[in-house]
């Protein structure tokens, strides 16, 4: 039997200004970058075992969309359907490790040891809301891409705390959406470029080497934290007790 208590802790906040949630959102990575990695390194792995089983090459894919001079058909491509939809299911089922990561900075902010199962802790706390927050913010997103691309990024920032609600919360997945939203709404400017700064890191181990975007792509994870501190206040360490 397992539950939660909570207790209050030392811990730093950032204004609510871009700068200073980015700013603590760099301190807050230092401190988690391994586990991080790990992260980052379940999620390629996972990917990578899903192209074998379904037999698709992504790097010759990228390739022959570049030599088609925008005649590419996606979908036709031989297993690209299934590998889609089970990549799809991969991403859903691994979202618990982004509660995860969060609920781990929260640990290093605290000054609380960080234990390498805290990782699971989204496995868990809260796991279908986590599921189901996960997929209708992916519909939303991806409705928005499909409309046109640049509405994407305007309603990215109205999902930016939603996981951090989740997890210190309790929160249902409707709940998260309608909050993050409702917030996100009144301090719009704010969490637009604070969203636009923290994907720029993320992908920049794209830009700069390839590989290096194991190194800062969950450094999104960490502003989402940030955020949330910066706009409701530093959450109480939930600690994790199992009872024997």
């Amino acid at each position: 039997m397992s539950e939660f208590n909570e207790f209050d802790q030392q811990g730093s906040v950032p204004n609510r200004e871009t700068g200073s949630i980015i700013s603590h959102a760099f301190e807050m990575y230092k401190g988690v970058f391994g586990y991080a990695v790990v992260a980052m390194l379940v999620y390629l792995l996972g990917g990578y075992v899903i192209q074998l089983i379904f037999g698709v090459d992504s790097a010759s894919m990228v390739e022959e969309m570049r030599s088609s001079g925008g005649k590419f058909n996606y979908w036709s491509m031989p297993g690209v359907p299934l590998y889609t939809t089970a990549s799809g299911l991969f991403g859903l089922l691994l979202s618990p490790l982004y509660v995860g990561l969060i609920y781990m900075v929260n640990k290093y902010n605290t000054k609380n040891p960080i234990e390498f199962s805290d990782l699971f802790i989204g496995y868990r706390q809260n796991f279908v809301n986590i599921l189901i927050y996960s997929l209708l913010s992916g519909i939303i997103s991806t409705v928005a891409f499909v409309l046109c691309v640049l509405p994407g990024f305007f309603v990215y920032p109205l999902l930016l705390i939603g996981y951090p609600i989740l997890l210190f919360e309790n929160a249902s997945a409707t709940d998260a959406l309608k909050k993050s939203f409702n917030i996100a709404k009144e301090n719009y400017g704010i969490f637009l470029l604070t969203t636009f700064l923290g994907v720029l890191i993320s992908v920049a181990g794209v830009i700069l080497c390839g590989i290096g975007i194991i190194l800062t792509a969950p450094f999104m994870m960490i502003v989402m934290y940030s955020t949330y501190c910066a706009f409701l206040g530093k959450p109480r360490q939930i600690m994790y007790n199992k009872e024997i």
